[in-house]
């Protein structure tokens, strides 16, 4: 089997040379021998190019455009699916090759599970019908309280929730109705003290008042009743001696 690329030598784009040099390059570091056939010098290959293409692969105005790659004349892709093959691990199966030992293809090849624990080649040997149903059978009960046991479980965890839900809720309650206690009785505390501090000032405003008119207030003069200090009997004796030696 050969493997042929069909390329164009003389493409102006970048990102087809950039392409075709991917397909390439990674078929030589495999090495896959491949047969490169340009499509710009040869209008043989264009042609057969263009018309082993399948439909759905050709674009709208339906001009392949190069890397295509065949396997003989089978069609294997472009480069889209190359790509894409490449990151799979599968560019053997894309080229229609089988693996060489020890690739990374077919180690994963050999590493596909076996169904049931049997080999997928080997004919399933028969069994009775009422051990299958017996097995069956024995499943679904086993997945019935398995479910069960979930559901339980999940309402368990569901009440569970709800319990501490409405636990954090009276919590949350709580410290709301102690939070609002405390500031009622230091608003009241404030209260009070406010109520001090006026009655306080008021008392100070009363004695200044008081102590302004005092001050203001002019002092009223003695009367001559006052002025005049009483006279006592041992005076008034004096003054009649007194007035008796003069007589003399």
């Amino acid at each position: 089997m050969v493997i042929k690329v069909y390329l164009a030598s003389s493409s102006g784009s970048t990102a087809i040379k950039k392409k075709q040099q991917d397909v390439v390059g990674f078929l030589e570091a495999l090495k896959i021998e491949y047969t490169p056939l340009d499509i710009a010098c040869s209008e043989e290959n264009r042609m057969w190019m263009r018309e082993n293409v399948p439909g759905e692969k050709k674009p709208t105005n339906g001009i392949p455009l190069p890397p295509q790659i065949f396997n003989e004349e089978g069609y294997c892709g472009d480069y889209e699916t190359f790509f894409d093959a490449k990151e799979d691990n599968q560019v053997y199966a894309f080229l229609g090759l089988p693996p060489p030992p020890g690739s990374k293809e077919a180690l994963q090849a050999e590493q596909v599970p076996l169904q049931n624990g049997t080999d997928p080649d080997q004919e399933p040997e028969d069994t009775p019908q009422e051990e299958c149903n017996g097995v069956e059978n024995g499943e679904s009960e086993e997945l019935a309280g398995e479910e069960a046991a979930e559901e339980g479980g999940e309402e368990v965890a569901g009440e569970e929730e709800e319990d501490a839900e409405l636990a954090d809720g009276a919590e949350l309650e709580e410290d709301a109705e102690e939070a609002e206690e405390e500031t009622r009785k230091e608003a009241g505390e404030e209260e009070g003290e406010e109520g001090e501090e006026e009655e306080d000032v008021e008392e100070q405003e009363a004695q200044d008042e008081e102590e302004l008119r005092e001050l203001e207030e002019p002092e009223e003069p003695q009367s001559e009743e006052e002025e005049e200090a009483p006279v006592t009997e041992e005076e008034e004796e004096e003054g009649a001696d007194a007035e008796d030696e003069e007589d003399e």
